[in-house]
């Protein structure tokens, strides 16, 4: 089945605005994923053996101000907010 000039369009427009999710905001989006928000007293440890895509993904979530730590910890109060979404969207997709 061929593409529609349309959805060459439309996928051209999204591929220029940024709107694909590339693979290290995926890795975030699994590592929020992990935190329990029913006990945001509970935190998580990224061990370095856990591979470099994870580390480097809790790098980033730190450096954003969502963790605590930049190998997991705790969530910010902006983090829980964003962990909040991350698994309402999962839940609405899934």
């Amino acid at each position: 089945m061929k593409t529609s000039i349309l959805q060459e369009s439309i996928n051209h427009d999204m591929e220029s605005a940024g709107m694909n999710y590339t693979q290290e905001l995926v890795d975030e989006l699994n590592l929020l994923m992990q935190f329990d928000l029913n006990s945001i007293q509970e935190g998580i440890k990224i061990h370095s053996s856990a591979g470099k895509d994870m580390v480097r993904a809790a790098e980033r979530l730190h450096e954003k101000g969502i963790t605590s730590q930049n190998d997991g910890g705790y969530l910010t109060d902006f983090g829980i907010e964003c962990a909040e979404k991350a698994q309402t969207l999962h839940s609405v997709l899934k």
